[in-house]
């Protein structure tokens, strides 16, 4: 090339082009990805520190006329997210599993709520020290979602 001669007809434009289009590609692609993810569903995690096998009253240790009086009568929902202190639930999650709570009438070999913390929870720990605060309790079990909002922590006395 020599001074003064023109550039020559090629310039930069065709490599500008492939250049965007390969960004907007992985950008796409990205996006893509994150979308179809294994993200459909919220993790939750759960925890109890309660006897592994499930708990019911048997026909030895029931109350023939049930309830008492004073007992409060379970919530219309047996979920345990709707749990209110002074109310009973009852693990029928499978032996050595996963606890699942179902709200019940109170009766022998039954958990009665003591307190329960509505808010954040971080686990095992946080369960521990918010119940230890909690005269008589002997169980605690913990909600933990991403959702801070529905966490909760119940502090359980067997009875």
């Amino acid at each position: 090339m020599y001074p003064g001669n023109p550039p020559s007809g090629r310039g930069r434009g065709p490599l500008v082009t492939v250049l965007v289009v390969l960004a907007v590609l992985v950008v796409g692609g990205g996006t893509l990805w994150y979308l179809l993810g294994d993200d459909d569903e919220p993790s939750t995690t759960t925890g109890a520190a309660l006897p592994t096998a499930p708990v019911e009253p048997d026909a030895t240790t029931a109350d023939p006329a049930g309830p008492t009086a004073t007992t409060p009568a379970p919530a219309s929902s047996a979920d345990p997210r709707f749990v209110k202190a002074g109310q009973c639930v009852r693990n029928e999650g499978p032996a050595g599993g996963k606890p699942k709570l179902l709200i019940t009438a109170c009766a022998p070999r039954t958990y009665e709520v003591l307190r329960r913390f509505d808010g954040a929870t971080s686990g095992e720990r946080d369960a521990e020290a918010k119940c230890g605060k909690v005269e008589g309790y002997t169980n605690w079990y913990f909600f933990d979602s991403e959702l801070d909002t529905l966490d909760f922590v119940l502090c359980l006395k067997q009875r």
